[in-house]
C-alpha cells in the first residue's frame, strides 16, 4: 500500500518472506478453475472471502511482499512506484464484484487485512465486513468506541489522537458522547486487533463451508490462519494468489492469476453483473456524517452457533 503508510509504522524486523516469484496459470487452466470455483460457491451455504493487498494493486496501490512490494523493495533500499494517492484511489473491479456477490447472496462475509478503504468506497455494507488492521478513512472515538467515515485518509498510524471531538453529537437522532476524542483506526505492528471485528472474522471463518482467500500470502497472523478454521469441520479452502503460500497444500483449489480476472470470470459464470464504481455509493464522498461502527447485533446469531 502507500509508502506514507509504511513509513509511519514502527521499525519491525520480521516482515515475512519477501519477493517470492509469481506463478501464472495458463488461460485454459484459469478458465477451468474459475468454473470450479463458481460451482463451489453455488453449492456452499456460507462463503467467506479473505482479502489482502493483492486485490488493490490494479487501483495503483502496491502490495507488500510481491516482487515489487513495499517491504520487498525496502529490503533492497528502494521505494515502490505509487501510481495514486489513497484519496484518489478507486475500488477495483474486484471490490465491486465482491459487493455484488454479497448483495446477491453468494458471499456471506468478507474479512479484510487492507487499510486502503476501498471496500468502504465500493458501497459494501459494514455488517458484511471485518476490518482487522483498520481503515485510513475511518476514525473512532476513544470513549464510546463508535466509528465514523472520513472524507480524506488519515495521516497517522497506530491509533493516535486526531484532536477532533466525537462526531456522535452531530448525528442528531442518536445518543451523544461527551468528552470523547477521535483517533485513527490503523494498526501499528504490535497493536491488538479490534476485538469485535476479530470475533466476527473468527466466527464466520469457523462456520464457513467455503473460505476463499484473495491476494494474500497468508503470512500475517492471526489473519493468515483464519481461512483454515473451517477445515476441521470438513469445510473447503480456496487460495487465489500469484505467489505460493504456506497453506497451498491444505487448499481444495489454488488459482494463480490476477484477482480481477478471477472474479470477472466467476461473476460471469454466476450470471452476476459487476457494477461500476459510483460516488453516490461512496460514503467518503457524502457531505453528511456516516457512521461505520460494526453493529453488535450482527454477532448474536453467530455466538449461539459457535458457542452453544
Amino acid at each position: 500500500m502507500s509508502c506514507n503508510y509504511a513509513e509511519g509504522l514502527s521499525a519491525y524486523e520480521n516482515k515475512g518472506v519477501l519477493g517470492i516469484p509469481e506463478n501464472f496459470d495458463n488461460e485454459e487452466t484459469v478458465a477451468k478453475k474459475c468454473k470450479e470455483l463458481a460451482n463451489l460457491i453455488q453449492e456452499s451455504k456460507h462463503v467467506v472471502l479473505h482479502t489482502g493487498a493483492g486485490i488493490s494493486t490494479s487501483a495503483g496501490i502496491p502490495d507488500f511482499r510481491g516482487p515489487k512490494g513495499v517491504w520487498t523493495l525496502e529490503q533492497k533500499g528502494e521505494k515502490p512506484t505509487f501510481n495514486t494517492s489513497f484519496d484518489e484511489a478507486k475500488p477495483t473491479k474486484s471490490h465491486m464484484a465482491l459487493r455484488s456477490l454479497v448483495e446477491h447472496g453468494y458471499i456471506q462475509y468478507i474479512v479484510s487485512q487492507n487499510i486502503d478503504g476501498l471496500h468502504l468506497k465500493s458501497g459494501l455494507d459494514r455488517k458484511f465486513l471485518a476490518e482487522l488492521h483498520g481503515n485510513m478513512f475511518v476514525e473512532q472515538c476513544q470513549k464510546c468506541r463508535r466509528q465514523f467515515v472520513r472524507a480524506t485518509a488519515v495521516e497517522t498510524v497506530g491509533q493516535k489522537h486526531l484532536g477532533i471531538p466525537c462526531k456522535s453529537s452531530k448525528l442528531g437522532n442518536s445518543r451523544s458522547c461527551r468528552g470523547g476524542v477521535m483517533h485513527d483506526t490503523v494498526l501499528d505492528w504490535e497493536d491488538d486487533l479490534p476485538e469485535r471485528d476479530l470475533d466476527m472474522a473468527f466466527m464466520h471463518s469457523t462456520i464457513a463451508d467455503l473460505n476463499i482467500t484473495l491476494g494474500t500470502t497468508l503470512q500475517i497472523v492471526p489473519s493468515g490462519n483464519l481461512p483454515l478454521k473451517n477445515l476441521k469441520h470438513d469445510g473447503k479452502l480456496v487460495i487465489c494468489n500469484l505467489q505460493p503460500t504456506k497453506h497451498d497444500k491444505k487448499a481444495h483449489l489454488v488459482i494463480s492469476s490476477y484477482i480481477d480476472d478471477i472474479l470477472t470470470k466467476v461473476c460471469k459464470r454466476l450470471g452476476i453483473e459487476i457494477p461500476e464504481y459510483s460516488e453516490e455509493m461512496d460514503p467518503t464522498k457524502h457531505s453528511d456524517i456516516s457512521e461505520w461502527t460494526l453493529p453488535q447485533e450482527c454477532a448474536s446469531p453467530l455466538i449461539s452457533i459457535t458457542h452453544p
